[in-house]
């Protein structure tokens, strides 16, 4: 089995996919559940992970991610998208969660509860979007990750008109909006970006011992 490095090395932001193939119910499945244990700022994932698989709406999308073929040729486009705002509800299925899944009475968990509510509900509207997108990025990580493991190709995408997106994928109307995407699938043979070697900064330019 190849090492977690090895995976990383072969994987590349995939440009042309391969139609003809579909990523198993199996694997997709692998896929998903390492997104969603992904880490988040309180635990709180504040977003939603949405799998598009159906073709006619694939091309409703496509003309407003820049015509990329990703969106339609990939076997899968995963959708992360955050939630636009939030109130005290967010912490409160969180810590009811928490107490169900741990068997910890609610009342126990009050004082942590309180603390995530003063840290987060008083942030201003545009602050409480960022910092929900944010959270998305994490999870795009371990997506990306969990992929290359797989031998899954895949290709983050920002290219895209949110608007449009939420429109098509009726996220307005659940407070969401799309923060990124990601075509997941097999490579093109005719993909030649796929022979390209890797281009980093050195480990000297980018990182720093103290």
């Amino acid at each position: 089995m190849s090492t977690y490095i090895d995976s990383l090395n072969w994987r590349y932001a995939t440009k042309k996919f391969d139609n003809t193939k579909k990523v198993s119910q199996e694997d997709l499945n692998s896929l998903l559940e390492a997104t969603t244990l992904s880490a988040s700022s309180f635990g709180l994932q504040p977003y939603k992970i949405v799998v598009v698989e159906d073709e006619a709406v694939r091309a409703k999308l496509k003309p407003h991610a820049w015509d990329q073929s990703q969106i339609t040729d990939a076997s899968h486009l995963i959708v992360l998208a955050n939630q636009n705002s939030f109130g005290e509800e967010l912490v409160e299925e969180y810590v009811e969660n928490v107490s169900e899944t741990r068997g910890i009475p609610a009342e126990g968990l009050q004082g942590y509860a309180d603390f995530m509510k003063s840290k987060l509900v008083p942030l201003a509207e545009d602050a409480k979007a960022v910092w929900t997108a944010k959270q998305t990025y994490i999870a795009l990580g371990n997506l990306l990750s969990a992929a290359a493991i797989h031998k899954i190709d895949s290709c983050p995408m920002e290219g895209f008109d949110a608007e449009k997106f939420n429109e098509i994928l009726g996220l307005t109307e659940q407070g969401l909006n799309t923060a990124v995407l990601v075509a997941v699938g097999y490579r093109s043979e005719a993909d030649e970006t796929q022979h390209y070697k890797k281009v980093r900064k050195s480990k000297e330019d980018l990182i720093t011992h103290i």
